[in-house]
Order: C-alpha cells, then structure tokens, then sequence
C-alpha cells in the first residue's frame, strides 16, 4: 500500500468521525433517550450471550469437547417436539456405534459407568425415552446407582417457544436449573425437583412459594428430559450404598422444611439452584466456598444463597 493510499484512507476515516460526531439524532426528547436505553439493553443482552456461549463452548465440555459437542447437537436434532415420538432412527444415530442398535440393560448401564467417571455426562431425551420404552423406567438396571445432580436449560417445554428453549437457551442462555436424582439399586430412580410451588400445584393459593416435590423419574416427572430441555447435564456426587438408601428419606424432610419456611420464590434466590445448592453443602458433597465460586453462580443463579 503506497503512501497515497494510506493518506486517502485517513482522511476518510476522519471525515467518517466527523460525520458522526455532528450527525443530528432522528430523535428527540423522552424519545431519543428510550432508544438509547434500549440499544444499551440490547447491546448487554448480546454480550451475555457471547459471554455463555464461550463458556458453553470451553469451561464443561470434558475431555473430549469435539466429542461432547457432537453429541449435543445429535441429541438436540433427534428430539422431537412435545407430544410427538421420537424417531425410530434416533437412538442407533446417536449412540450406534458405541452401543448398536439394542443394547443391553447391563451395556446401557456400563456406557453411563465410564461416563460419570469423566464428570459432568448428558442424559438426552432421546436415551431416556429408548430406556423408558424398552426397560419400563429408568432404574439401577441402566444407571449406575448413586445420587446425581442434573441441570438443563432454563425455558418452556410446548410451543410456541420450545425452539428458543432448546437451541439458543441451551448454548446462549446459560443459566440452568438443577435437580437432584437419586438411582437406588432395586426399585425406580427418584426426582427431587425444587421450582414455584404452583409448578406443581396450579391450584395452591399462593402459588408464587418456593416449592419442592418427590416422584418417580419418568415422563411425568417435572425434570424428566423433553423436547425443549432435551439435554440434561449429569454429575455423580455419590455413590456409596449408604448414602444412597438414605437420600430419600433426608431429600423428604428437606421438601418438608422448605415447605414449612414459606419462602417467596425468587427469579435470582431463592429458587431451585438455592434449594440443591444447600442440600448438597448440608449433605457434605459441597462445601460453602465451591457453592459460592463465581462461575457456579453463574451457571446456576441462586445457588450460592443463603438457606432457608
């Protein structure tokens, strides 16, 4: 580039900046500064996303991230909407060539076996819908018995937004929302699911309390995989027989203290995250200073909270 140039690309730019400091704004008044207040609200929501999906991306993909993205956008494509079956051809799709086309009570359980032992491992909607299917329930034939926390994107399941929860609020949006599973060795695998407590009971007359319930883990269940949370995270946090018979009945008496606190439930805290958060630190999976690290905080508001 000769100095002619340059000097013509400078003297562009300065009239470009000049332009632009003198412009008058098609605005005016109350007017011009909504405008300005909405491009800045906007402007913050586009770097939150950027922030996430760069989280999304690098911080919990594993060892294998390549791996692990792969079967994301398997498991999001194959699930269908709500109401509908899923595809014969899903489950070989995503899980043919390491398990085929049938696998086993025993295969699935030794596939989930290798996988907790990496750390964080997805439950898809389309796994859980071939167990369901083909075993009856999801159990200790299939999982590892051990209790679980599962988080998933944070959204509707039905139309009209189930598109906006399964693929921007999954990579984009990056709160979750946790739960606890516990899988015993005989009998169903139990959800502790926290939220509204009119999630679970639309006809509570104060239906904005803090909430939690027990059930058995299937398609009824308030955290069971679906179309829009089509992809649930999955982190082992024990697996001693012990503590596994003994989480039903301590998972009980915290759904009846929270119930008896009579807490307003809050977007930020407390929530669901508040309510696994502080069962995990009082269980000693956790301590207070992992439940409050920033990045935790993030990907789950709430969590770091105080107690109840």
């Amino acid at each position: 580039m000769n100095q002619r140039v340059r000097d013509r690309l400078k003297a562009r730019g300065r009239a470009t900046l000049e332009h632009v400091r003198h412009a008058r704004h098609p605005l005016h008044g109350w007017r011009k500064w909504a405008l300005i207040l909405l491009q800045a609200l906007l402007g913050i929501v586009l770097l939150f996303a950027a922030v996430n999906l760069t989280l999304s991306l690098t911080a919990f993909r594993g060892a294998n991230p390549l791996e692990r993205s792969v079967h994301e956008v398997r498991g999001l494509w194959f699930s269908p909407a709500d109401g509908k079956a899923v595809s014969p051809d899903a489950f070989e799709a995503i899980y043919g060539d390491e398990l085929g086309s049938r696998p086993a009570e025993a295969d699935i359980r030794a596939y989930f076996s290798r996988q907790a032992e990496r750390g964080i491992f997805l439950l898809d909607h389309v796994m859980a819908d071939h167990i369901v299917r083909r075993f009856g329930r999801i159990d200790g034939r299939t999982l590892p018995s051990g209790v679980y926390v599962g988080a998933h994107a944070l959204g509707p399941d039905g139309d009209p937004w189930v598109g906006v929860t399964k693929w921007p609020a999954h990579y984009l949006m990056f709160p979750r929302h946790a739960y606890i599973l516990v899988v015993p060795e005989t009998g169903p695998a139990l959800v502790f699911s926290a939220s509204q407590n009119a999630k679970f009971d639309p006809d509570l007359p104060e239906g904005d309390r803090l909430g939690a319930r027990m059930a058995v883990y299937d398609r009824h269940a308030y955290d069971f995989p679906g179309s829009g949370q089509a992809l649930h995270e999955i982190t082992l946090i024990t697996d001693d027989p012990a503590q596994v018979a003994a989480a039903p009945a301590a998972l009980e008496r915290a759904r009846a203290g929270l119930d008896a606190s009579n807490l307003r439930y809050g977007l930020l805290a407390p929530n669901s995250n508040t309510v696994v958060g502080c069962i995990l630190e009082t269980s000693g999976a956790i301590s207070r200073e992992q439940r409050g690290r920033i990045l935790l905080a993030v990907r789950a508001p709430g969590i770091g909270a105080a107690c109840w």
